[in-house]
């Protein structure tokens, strides 16, 4: 079974999943960090306890686990982030490498140039494979969520199959639930794939789909429109795939920039805007966005950022005479 994913994360984790909880645990290294609300520093006991703690969860997660079987040449990870970008081609070509390229240019020394040329390769050489054994016969899953570059994923992908004439049959899907209840009746929410454990992997296996031919087709035609629109952005509003202008998700941040001081860490923001709202943009999208900011004199650059670090991570200024939230 040829299994299909949408961002590295998501590749890796599932490659962990297939041998995770086979044999006996072994143990390995694990790192924890200790912090006090008071900004006390840790004693070495606390420290200590924290990784022996770390350590019994890591042992009883391994026990606990079914391995999802299989290898990791089966095993092929799509990160193109479709959500973003021009989307007109009909293969992944040099605009959507240079949408990869900007996204990654916000790390630093040309280390994100070099990622998204990378990743632009790995892409390619999957696609030429995994078309050459689907020709061959062997079944596909697809695993997609709700988040925008899954969503995407899953629209192109299922275009690319149609292309390729790939009887339906060979085709399955499986889909992230939107929410799930652990033991204790929280409700957990996993904006995508990217954020399954390897030791989870096996429980969503009952939510494969077979893929009915006219579902291909009808994906196939939406992704021909979206590809039409062209947009800055593309995203899942109630449950379909849309257009969206590069604006769309500014309020979050605004909200975020509201809250601070004069001054405030970018960094900071763009971590509250991807954990609190949880909306699918990468760190890299909310600083393209937040640039726009300073570009229209709302914001102003205040500190220098350090050449091994991504280029957010450095103190921005309101611009008081610019600057406002139409949320207050």
């Amino acid at each position: 079974m040829i299994e299909i994913v949408f961002s590295d994360s998501a590749c890796g984790s599932l490659k962990v999943a297939q041998h995770y909880g086979k044999g006996k645990y072994q143990g390995g290294c694990i790192g924890v960090v200790v912090s006090h609300a008071d900004g006390s520093k840790p004693t070495g006991e606390e420290v200590e306890a924290a990784r022996r703690e770390a350590e019994e969860k890591a042992r009883l997660a391994w026990e606990g686990a079914v391995p999802l079987g299989g290898n990791t040449a089966e095993i092929y990870g799509f990160n193109l982030m479709l959500s973003v970008g021009d989307i007109s081609e009909h293969q992944p070509g040099i605009k959507r490498q240079q949408t990869l390229e900007h996204l990654y240019s916000v790390y630093p020394s040309d280390v994100g140039r070099q990622a998204a040329q990378e990743i632009f390769k790995r892409v390619k050489e999957g696609l030429k494979r995994v078309q050459e054994r689907a020709a061959r016969g062997e079944s596909l899953r697809i695993w997609y969520s709700n988040h925008p570059d899954e969503m995407c994923g899953l629209y192109w992908f299922m275009e690319q199959s149609n292309q390729w004439k790939v009887p339906s049959k060979q085709l399955a899907i499986v889909k992230l639930p939107e929410w799930e209840a652990d033991e204790k009746g929280n409700i957990l929410r996993k904006s995508g794939w990217g954020e399954v454990a390897p030791k989870e992997w096996h429980r969503y296996l009952a939510l494969e789909k077979p893929v009915l031919p006219v579902f291909v087709q009808n994906c196939a035609f939406h992704w021909q429109e979206l590809q039409k629109e062209n947009a800055p952005l593309r995203a899942t509003l109630n449950g379909r795939l849309v257009s969206a202008p590069e604006t769309l998700y500014d309020d979050f941040i605004l909200r975020e920039i509201a809250a601070e001081g004069e001054e405030f860490q970018e960094a900071k923001i763009i971590g509250q805007v991807l954990g609190k709202y949880q909306v699918g943009i990468s760190d890299s999208w909310a600083a393209y966005r937040i640039e726009a900011m300073i570009r229209e004199g709302k914001l102003k650059v205040v500190s220098a950022v350090a050449e091994d670090m991504p280029v957010y991570h450095r103190v921005l200024k309101k611009c008081s005479y610019h600057y406002e939230y139409a949320g207050d």
